[in-house]
């Protein structure tokens, strides 16, 4: 796991690469790549590659980047994690190329090098790559299909820098950060800023699965290789035969791949079914034990949501070898300037991650699995019943919306001051699957914005953010609820939200986090069941283990991760009006990311 950047001046009036420029970019990103650091600038001066390492295969100076191929023909800056570099690499040796590293920074090089921008369709694993071309004269962008690891981009119509992280950007200096009016309205509302944007109206996030070519002429359209929305419509017909097996084998299969690695690969475990299924199965794989590590809450110590025993029963079942570590306010009070820096864009999401991958940190291991991604395929949520059932009752209604929207603005000022000001707006946001999905994760509501920024960018932002994300009507064409809700949670919440706050918590403490149930080749083996009248859920996953997970595990009611954000909040600021998720989406705006 990296942290890679880059600048092309593709203008012919462009100058050669501020080398001090990429140098800033790439040194802000230190704690990505703590192991080593490298720049290349290719002959001509105009592309100029810079990479901070954290060494998780090939652990030797052969894998050290950037890397070039035929005396800089080709040119890679890489992060992320390729799982089936060794079987690619047996194909390209196979049809004569030659390799000097036994690194998968190489593999994808010569992959490039055989099947040009098509490369993608073949890795499997979690990524963000820039290449230089130098025989076609330009950079090849990419991002892996569920948008695993971050990369932004900004162009002023000279040259284009790119880097994994939006404040390395800001750290190259000479860019316009004129605020974005979308970026801010799609923060207050989901929580999070969905891509493409960002804070920033001239930085944007390359979407995931995508890709972008480079050259004389400046960048074209991203080009998207992988959509969730359509692999989920192509699998419309599915097959209710799937066995118990078929899931089984599946799983297994991707954590053997996400076990591959030259250094220690441990585990988050919770109480949960997902992270409890993955320890169960990697337990079958792995010849020697297990890390597993438990994050607790002080104030949460003897309530449902104290997870450490049940997680401990875990580890003792599975003889991992087992690190439980309880946290309080103080410890948050601690790293909470820390927290803010690493935070790259705002999220009200990310400090249960940030301090699990810092214990795991600590314990000396490198890289770590999650079970994130277990909710969205295998319908964990609550929305994958309330939703449907909300559109079943008022999606029938005539006018439903246009009498929701006056209920709305005759109600909302009592809602407010008794309850959420959300159940002012069920009737304007209930009858569809995208409306009712916003109304169930939304921080604020849309017609809130006004007072928590200026209301002509509230305005003109939330209707970017409509209009450009396709947030409406992107599921309609889906067959069944299950795969209509499944398509929502993972281009919103997952995407936007819990793998942006992975790896900007995880990378905060130079801990690679891998998500065996969020990749391409796994969700495509398990389409045709997801697609079917009988999905898979989350027991018929955890069932997929030779040895039971115990009773207790199974017949535990879902929490959810929680944090005791409220209560931290509360000691901090007494006085404050708006408690919980809405009073730190605030908090944040302005401490981490104003």
């Amino acid at each position: 796991m990296c942290g890679i950047a880059g600048i092309f001046g593709y203008s012919a009036i462009t100058q050669e690469v501020d080398h001090d420029c990429l140098s800033r970019m790439t040194e802000a990103m230190v704690p990505r790549g703590p192991d080593g650091s490298g720049v290349w600038i290719s002959k001509n001066k105009r592309v100029g590659f810079g990479h901070r390492r954290l060494s998780i295969i090939d652990l030797s100076e052969g894998g050290a980047q950037p890397m070039v191929l035929d005396n800089g023909r080709l040119a890679i800056t890489f992060n992320g994690e390729i799982y089936n570099f060794r079987e690619l690499r047996a194909d390209l040796k196979a049809t004569g190329h030659i390799f000097k590293t036994c690194s998968d920074t190489e593999v994808l090089l010569h992959l490039y090098d055989r099947y040009g921008h098509a490369m993608v369709e073949r890795i499997r694993g979690m990524f963000a790559l820039a290449i230089h071309d130098r025989e076609r004269g330009g950079v090849f962008l990419a991002r892996d299909g569920f948008g695993i690891k971050p990369l932004y981009y900004t162009d002023d119509g000279k040259s284009i820098r790119f880097a994994s992280q939006v404040k390395a950007l800001l750290a190259g200096g000479g860019l316009d950060t004129s605020p974005s009016a979308a970026g801010h309205a799609g923060f207050y509302v989901w929580g999070y800023v969905p891509e493409p944007w960002t804070m920033f109206k001239n930085i944007h996030a390359l979407p995931a699965g995508s890709t972008l070519w480079i050259n004389k002429n400046g960048h074209a359209v991203p080009y998207r290789y992988f959509d969730v929305i359509a692999e989920l419509e192509a699998a419309s017909n599915g097959s209710d035969n799937w066995s118990q097996d078929d899931l089984r084998h599946a799983l297994l299969e991707t954590l053997k791949y996400h076990l591959v690695a030259d250094v220690p690969v441990g585990t988050f475990l919770s109480a949960g079914l997902d992270s409890a299924t993955i320890v169960g199965l990697a337990s079958e794989i792995k010849t020697d034990a297990l890390h597993s590590i438990t994050l607790a809450f002080e104030e949460f110590k003897g309530t449902q949501f104290d997870e450490a025993a049940l997680a401990e029963k875990i580890a003792t079942h599975y003889q991992t070898a087992h690190r439980t570590q309880r946290i309080k306010g103080e410890d948050f009070r601690e790293e909470y300037t820390h927290l803010c820096n690493a935070m790259d864009q705002p999220s009200i999401d990310g400090v249960n991650t940030y301090f699990v991958s810092k214990m795991t940190a600590e314990t000396g291991l490198k890289v770590a699995m999650s079970g994130l991604g277990g909710d969205e395929l295998f319908g964990g949520y609550q929305s994958f019943s309330e939703i449907p059932k909300m559109t079943r009752l008022l999606g029938v209604l005539p006018g439903a919306q246009s009498a929701g929207k006056l209920l709305r603005k005759l109600s909302a000022p009592i809602f407010s001051l008794m309850t959420s000001p959300k159940y002012a707006s069920v009737f304007e946001y209930g009858t569809t699957y995208p409306d009712a999905y916003l109304l169930r994760r939304a921080i604020f509501m849309p017609w809130e914005l006004p007072r928590l920024m200026d209301p002509d960018m509230a305005r003109d932002g939330w209707l970017e953010v409509e209009e450009g994300s396709f947030r409406r009507g992107q599921v309609d064409r889906l067959k069944t609820p299950r795969t209509k809700v499944a398509a929502l949670e993972s281009t919103w919440y997952m995407r936007n939200q819990l793998l942006r706050d992975s790896d900007w918590a995880g990378m905060a403490h130079s801990l690679e986090i891998r998500v065996p149930l969020v990749d391409t080749f796994f969700f495509r083996k398990v389409l045709p069941m997801l697609a079917s009248n009988k999905p898979p859920n989350k027991r018929d996953m955890a069932n997929s283990l030779t040895k039971p997970l115990p009773d207790e595990v199974l017949k535990r009611p879902k929490t959810g991760f929680a944090v005791p954000m409220r209560d931290w909040l509360l000691k901090d600021d007494p006085t404050a009006t708006e408690r919980g998720f809405r009073g730190w989406a605030r908090r944040i705006a302005n401490d981490c990311y104003d």
